[in-house]
């Protein structure tokens, strides 16, 4: 399916230009876990026809993909990257613990690891984010694609979990502020309308979000 192939052209760039191609190949797949944007599991598959070959899977969360723009989705790839780099070519920490050689080779492709989502957190722990290092290896790689119109074709019409546990809809975002890939958006004040070129339907919302009409499948526009 296109989102497939979309998210392995995702991890198959930043393969090239952050690891110099040397990852072996996951499968790529849509999870639904909460409060998750994204996870890694080492070994997950094993080949049906019993030869014994095992893969390890990236799995991202397609409720937030609306919702928190291109930019983030290539974050938490990268994030993700850096633990498959870790299980075949270093020492993961215990379980789920992000330890200072991973934080290290964040650092190195451009992405900073923080506890927080914003600089001064702890590089290492449980929970970790992480936001991108201006001028960084991870930016450059993200723009080379980006720049080029690239885009996921599909999107979730509801687009993160509320604060009632629920699923909510393009309009509801207005009331968000949410968190994906480690990087936190601020709540603004100021609010603005966007448009759908296909049918006129509206939504308000904060400046510059990236929101899809989910009966058009057409792109919002926001009014200046």
């Amino acid at each position: 399916m296109t989102t497939y192939a979309e998210l392995q052209q995702i991890f198959d760039t930043l393969n090239e230009r952050l690891f110099g191609g040397s990852l072996k190949p996951c499968l790529m797949t849509l999870q639904r876990e909460k409060q998750t944007m994204g996870y890694f599991s080492h070994r997950r598959f094993v080949a049906s026809d019993g030869g014994g070959d095992f893969t390890d899977e990236i799995a991202l969360n397609p409720a937030y993909f609306a919702s928190h723009g291109l930019r983030e989705v290539f974050q938490t790839v990268a994030h993700e990257m850096v633990h498959l780099w870790q299980a075949h070519y270093g020492s993961p920490g215990r379980g789920r613990y992000h330890n200072r050689e991973w934080a290290e080779k964040m650092i190195e492709i451009g992405l900073m690891p923080t506890d927080t989502g914003g600089p001064g957190g702890k590089t290492t722990g449980q929970r970790i984010s992480d936001y991108p290092i201006e001028g960084g290896p991870f930016l450059a790689a993200y723009e080379a694609l980006a720049t080029r119109s690239f885009r996921l074709t599909w999107v979730d019409r509801y687009v993160a979990p509320s604060s009632r546990g629920g699923g909510v809809s393009v309009a509801e975002l207005a009331t968000q502020s949410l968190v994906f890939g480690g990087e936190a958006r601020e709540k603004k004040p100021t609010r603005v309308k966007y448009v759908c070129p296909a049918n006129g339907a509206a939504v308000w919302g904060r400046p510059h979000l990236n929101l899809v009409c989910g009966d058009t499948g057409q792109a919002y526009v926001m009014q200046e």
